[in-house]
């Protein structure tokens, strides 16, 4: 049995959540977000919650149940309040920078790395060694964090390269003469 999947998702106020058949959709003055659930998954919706059930006994019911759930839940936490990550950039003349809508690296590359922030979404830069992520869509924006953190992954010798706030990086010992 499935924890997650038991508890009903509340809708707050300011919210508009809507199930039509097997698509789920949020709004609110924020912005808009759907998600299609799973045939194996019932979703229902009955006085400003939303359940969710698997349809049968099988194994692969229970496997898509509490992931329905959470995807339900994390459209209804987006559009209400958001979601925002940090990375954060260690080295020396490594910073960021934002250039019109793009985010301009400098990554001890012999170029700069010029990423295009997709539509939806914003990109700060408070410090040029800190960029934060904004926007309504959790998936989206763990994607964009990704795809900048792989423009210089943290290296285990000095630990340069972008990481996300908090990431500890295993640092590894050098030669010894």
């Amino acid at each position: 049995m499935s924890r997650i999947g038991k508890k009903p998702i509340s809708i707050p106020e300011g919210v508009i959540a809507t199930v039509e058949g097997q698509l789920v959709k949020a709004r609110s003055v924020r912005g808009e977000l759907a998600f299609v659930v799973n045939d194996k998954v019932v979703v229902e919706l009955k006085n400003d919650f939303i359940t969710v059930a698997p349809r049968d006994q099988s194994k692969n019911a229970h496997s898509k149940w509490g992931m329905s759930r959470t995807m339900i839940e994390n459209i209804i936490q987006g559009v209400k309040n958001g979601f925002e990550k940090k990375l954060e950039i260690n080295g020396v003349g490594y910073r960021a920078a934002i250039q019109g809508k793009d985010l301009q690296l400098s990554l001890g590359f012999s170029h700069e790395v010029i990423y295009q922030v997709p539509s939806g979404l914003t990109v700060s830069v408070p410090k040029p060694t800190e960029i934060i992520i904004a926007g309504i869509d959790l998936q989206q924006i763990g994607q964009v964090a990704a795809e900048i953190r792989g423009f210089r992954v943290p290296e285990p010798y000095k630990g340069k390269g972008i990481r996300y706030a908090g990431e500890r990086v295993i640092r590894k010992e050098g030669k010894k003469k």
